[in-house]
């Protein structure tokens, strides 16, 4: 088992939460501290480990230690860093999912390739594994392991990152980066490769980045429902989190879908009429019952890997429907009954003369 100073380890992933995601350290101060903790080692982990690639002069190399970190993690004996002995500590406590963390060092994988992305289900399969496998992870961290919980959170997560695109289009291009459906980019008028080596804000693009947000907020509809089925202590945090991302989308409309030349940014006061809204808002039970829309066929295979309850060998029991339920139980009692008869049958025989 690992050394671990649990203190420092959390202190030094508050001051990366700090200088990272200004949004997401705005939604952390509504979750309730049980959770909050355990999403702070989460996003360093996320942040380092994106940061490791982006920086790496191999990223080859970089992805492969990543992977060396994430074995040693779940084999309880994490390497010499802070965010590698908090989520380890994470892990152990919420039997956090292998396949989640992998799904994301897979997203950073195709990233290092400067894959490009031919249609909209291709993006969002891309949005799955770098911020779907983010949202299924934060769902388990809040002991939320339904179906229909862990697809919605999993929509947030790729609605986040539809609009992170459609924010930095202009940044990523500069960076011989580009992340809009080609398919897209054509319909409107636009080779794909032609517009990367001068990439220009015009009408058409302004097309792409608008269907790219109707996209986004499709998905943050459908997360929306899910709210209701998260403990009642976490529902503020996480709906903060996606107003507040959605309102990047608006402020990109405001500017005219001008995102090569300015980048949207929510102001500071509007961010936190956001957060107090989120905050105020109120939930019945009974919309828990409106989240039963099916995943999104990207993110399916985070819901399977984040359903099941990791067990010794990695499986669960399966589940039934109410009839199965009682023609399990119907032979349940039926195998008992058996076993009673014939335990009272060898009784009897053990006490009979031989021979009889």
């Amino acid at each position: 088992m690992f050394e671990s100073n649990a203190s420092t380890d959390h202190q030094a992933c508050q001051a990366l939460m700090r200088g990272g995601s200004k949004t997401f350290f705005a939604a952390s101060r509504l979750l309730p501290q049980r959770v909050r903790g355990p999403a702070i080692a989460l996003y360093a982990f996320c942040r380092v480990a994106d940061d490791a690639i982006d920086l790496s002069e191999d990223r080859n190399a970089a992805l492969a230690g990543l992977h060396d970190r994430l074995k040693c993690i779940y084999a309880g004996r994490p390497q010499a860093y802070e965010s590698d002995r908090a989520l380890a500590a994470v892990v152990r406590k919420f039997s956090l999912p292998l396949p989640l963390l992998t799904a994301l060092l897979e997203g950073f994988q195709w990233d290092a390739e400067g894959r490009r992305y031919e249609t909209i289900e291709d993006l969002q399969a891309y949005g799955a594994r770098v911020a779907g496998s983010v949202g299924a992870m934060m769902a388990v961290i809040m002991r939320t392991r339904s179906e229909a919980a862990l697809a919605r959170a999993c929509d947030l997560g790729v609605a986040m990152q539809l609009t992170n695109i459609a924010r930095d289009v202009g940044e990523d291009a500069r960076f011989g980066r580009l992340y809009l459906p080609m398919q897209w980019m054509r319909e409107a008028g636009l080779e794909p490769q032609s517009w990367l080596q001068q990439p220009v804000f015009d009408e058409r693009l302004a097309q792409v980045v608008r269907r790219l947000l109707a996209a986004a907020d499709q998905l943050y509809e459908r997360a929306e429902l899910g709210i209701a089925a998260l403990p009642r202590d976490c529902r503020p945090a996480i709906r903060a989190a996606g107003l507040v991302y959605a309102e990047i989308g608006r402020e990109l409309e405001r500017a005219g879908l001008d995102s090569v030349n300015r980048r949207a940014v929510v102001a500071g006061s509007r961010k936190l009429w956001l957060v107090l809204r989120a905050g105020s808002a109120v939930w019945s039970s009974s919309a828990a019952s409106q989240t039963q829309l099916p995943p999104l066929e990207a993110n399916r295979f985070l819901v399977r890997a984040a359903v099941e309850p990791q067990g010794a060998q990695g499986r669960c029991a399966p589940r039934r429907t109410l009839a199965q339920r009682a023609q399990w139980s119907a032979e349940l009692f039926e195998r008992l009954s058996v076993r009673d008869q014939q335990r009272a049958f060898a009784q009897v025989r053990r006490h009979l003369p031989l021979g009889q």
